[in-house]
């Protein structure tokens, strides 16, 4: 018997309900539960063939656990190896390089020294940084937002060099991404399970939390195949199971603003009703699958196009 497992906090709604449209499918040779860790042993199997990971990012003891889990055969969705090394400013750099519109984007080094660390640990770090140079490039408005974070947490929109620079002292030891504003026609939230499986939602990021997919935009055939297109390109290299990417259309070009979801909003009072028996029965049919086709004791993870062919690369050499 392959069990599926959902290791997660303290949402509900999606982690009890793809547990039982898996179990309501009685795929032969298969069944899913919540994860229940008793002991964690190096280089022991955890017991399950695939894990659904909704929670590692905020609890590194979980992290550790699924990358055990993952050298010892389990299909951790997603990669916890990539994840743990992936952030936001690296995604925007691959999408330049890609063909993926995204926003005028900088890193800052965070405004207080990290700890264990003195002025001498910057030798390296011209001061004062090209302020001008970066508020050239970026513009105003701007959005200045944590470049690993996740949800809206430390997110400030600045209109001016001052607003920065008052905003900037806030911030303590977060490392911020200051990026250009996309003042957008339109705005969609986009699922991707799978690296194949897409579901593009009309999102206002201007509402309250709970009416952000209550919007009415419409894409036409053409641009929804471009942004369909956009949202395979982006997670085929980054290589993540499930993950979101937001579009914000200007001039008729969708920009990727946000493609950084691992654990995207999946409850289902948010998401609303039909988005989340899409996730649900598309989640629970692509773990089926990874479930199936896992060979034990082997590399079951997912590994993106990016690191694939540095890989490769290194083979040839």
């Amino acid at each position: 018997m392959k069990k599926i497992g959902i290791l997660h906090g303290k949402e509900r709604s999606f982690p009890l309900a793809i547990v039982d449209r898996i179990n309501s499918k009685k795929v032969d040779g298969i069944v899913a539960e919540q994860v229940k860790i008793e002991k964690v042993a190096q280089g022991e199997s955890s017991g399950y063939a695939v894990i659904i990971d909704r929670i590692s990012q905020d609890v590194p003891f979980y992290r550790a656990f699924l990358k055990n889990a993952a050298i010892s055969g389990t299909a951790v969705i997603n990669n916890p190896f990539w994840w743990s090394a992936d952030e936001k400013f690296f995604n925007n750099a691959l999408a330049t390089k890609i063909g993926v519109p995204v926003p005028k984007t900088v890193i800052l080094p965070s405004r207080d020294l990290p700890s264990d660390t003195s002025d001498e640990s910057f030798s390296n770090l011209a001061y004062p940084l090209d302020w001008d140079g970066i508020f050239k490039y970026v513009g105003f408005p701007a959005y200045m937002k944590p470049f690993a974070g996740g949800g809206w947490k430390n997110v400030y929109k600045l209109t001016s060099m001052k607003d920065f620079f008052e905003k900037h002292a806030e911030t303590g030891q977060l490392v911020m991404l200051l990026q250009e504003e996309i003042v957008f026609e339109e705005y969609y939230r986009c699922y991707c399970i799978g690296g194949k499986y897409v579901r593009i939602m009309p999102y206002e990021p201007r509402n309250p939390h709970h009416l952000r997919y209550v919007s009415d935009f419409k894409p036409s055939p053409e641009r929804y195949k471009l942004m369909h297109d956009i949202v395979l390109a982006i997670n085929k290299y980054l290589g993540y199971d499930f993950n979101t990417v937001e579009l914000a259309v200007r001039d008729g070009v969708p920009y990727a603003i946000d493609f950084c979801n691992p654990a995207p909003d999946a409850d289902k009072a948010s998401v609303g009703e039909e988005n989340f028996e899409w996730v649900v029965e598309t989640a629970a049919n692509y773990a089926i699958e990874r479930a199936q086709s896992s060979k034990e004791g082997l590399d079951n993870l997912t590994w993106g196009e990016y690191i694939r062919r540095s890989a490769n690369k290194q083979k040839l050499a």
